[in-house]
């Protein structure tokens, strides 16, 4: 996985990203966040969290595709799709095909390992299915994740890599070799403490528990240790987030129309490359 750390100062002057102190939002303003409907809504699996939203742009294509994925502790608690919509309704305007994928979470019967990693493999196998009847350029797709979906993108990056003995191996897999992880984390294993205290959730509900058929939990599970595979990666992490490091994480303070253009630019970048 090559990291590409972003020259705020270029990007601030590309989308006019404006310097300042910023009121951290909270979770009652994350929960009233949404955005226009989407075009489709499609199910990959029985669950009633085993579907996608589609936002399809206008004309003929061939499109790029970014997989959405959103966050929440990993938990449906949070809903997650509604917020996401904002940006999928901005990048598909602009003729970028969005992929929006719902998973089942932890606090979701079938949801954590391996149920969750498996949800994403199945809803990029529907999408390889339908690619070319949706004019869907699928060498142009960018996984773009909050949080703990930003984990899950940078998972998909690496999947190739998954032992053939795990149950998250996908041997008909499509290639996702551009990554946008917004407040993400490649490895949960030194944030563990964290995660049970600001979600409530182990971090073995997210990558299981060792048996003898399965020792190394991380081996399949986290996105580090399917790295190096290739793809670009660029992390977006705010002033007030806690798994950022100053030394080497460039901040932006930005609001969220802001945060859209600049996503907009980073896909675009990347998609035309």
């Amino acid at each position: 996985m090559r990291l590409r750390i972003i020259a705020i100062g270029l990007l601030c002057a590309v989308v006019g990203v404006a310097h300042g102190t910023h009121k951290p939002a909270t979770l009652a303003d994350y929960m009233r966040l949404s955005g226009p409907n989407p075009n489709e809504r499609l199910s990959y699996g029985r669950s009633p969290y085993q579907f996608v939203e589609l936002f399809q742009p206008h004309g003929p294509g061939p499109f790029p595709v970014v997989l959405l994925i959103h966050g929440g502790c990993f938990k449906n608690e949070y809903q997650g799709m509604p917020q996401m919509r904002g940006i999928a309704a901005a990048l598909s305007s602009q003729g970028i095909a969005v992929w929006s994928i719902e998973y089942r979470g932890l606090d979701e019967p079938g949801g954590g390992y391996p149920g969750t990693f498996q949800d994403v493999n199945a809803a990029l196998d529907m999408l390889a299915a339908q690619a070319e009847s949706r004019h869907f350029d699928i060498d142009r797709i960018i996984a773009v994740g909050h949080s703990a979906g930003a984990y899950l993108a940078l998972w998909i990056a690496g999947r190739a890599l998954v032992p053939a003995s795990s149950p998250l191996h996908d041997s008909q897999s499509i290639p996702v070799r551009n990554v946008v992880a917004m407040g993400g984390l490649g490895d949960l294993r030194p944030y563990a403490e964290h995660l049970q205290e600001a979600c409530g959730d182990s971090i073995s509900q997210v990558t299981g528990v060792p048996s003898a058929e399965r020792q190394d939990v991380y081996a399949d599970t986290t996105p580090i240790e399917l790295s190096p595979n290739g793809s670009h990666t660029v992390f977006i992490n705010g002033e007030l987030h806690p798994h950022k490091t100053r030394e080497t994480m460039p901040i932006v303070f930005v609001d969220g129309a802001t945060l859209r253009k600049l996503l907009y630019c980073l896909v675009r970048a990347i998609s035309t490359r």
